[in-house]
């Protein structure tokens, strides 16, 4: 009987020994897991700079490939407008000398 009773001991022994043990791992990988948040999160901020950086470069392309586009668009516009003018400018011309003229007869 006192020989199953020691075996029961050293169980229980060894027991609480794989208990203290595996908390002692879990703490390790706690503490672990902690640094490596802690790297990740340092590692981050670190970047910001950077994608901030891109993320404004980007925006300025954007930025001027619109007025690029517009100007464009504006520029076609503007020579479209000339041409009407210089198309309608004899009658305009006309238009206004018969006017002239009319008004000095009244």
């Amino acid at each position: 009987m006192e020989d199953v009773l020691q075996r029961l001991l050293d169980a229980e022994l060894q027991s609480e020994a794989l208990v203290k043990e595996a908390e002692h791992k879990r703490e390790r990988l706690i503490r672990q897991a902690l640094d490596d948040t802690r790297a990740a999160e340092k590692q981050f901020e670190a970047r910001l700079p950077d994608l901030r950086n891109a993320f404004v470069e980007k925006a300025e392309e954007r930025a001027a490939q619109a007025v690029a586009e517009q100007t464009r668009r504006y520029e076609e516009w503007r020579g479209q407008l000339q041409a009407q003018a210089r198309e309608r400018q004899p009658d305009a011309v006309a238009a206004a000398v018969a006017l002239l003229l009319d008004t000095g007869k009244g």
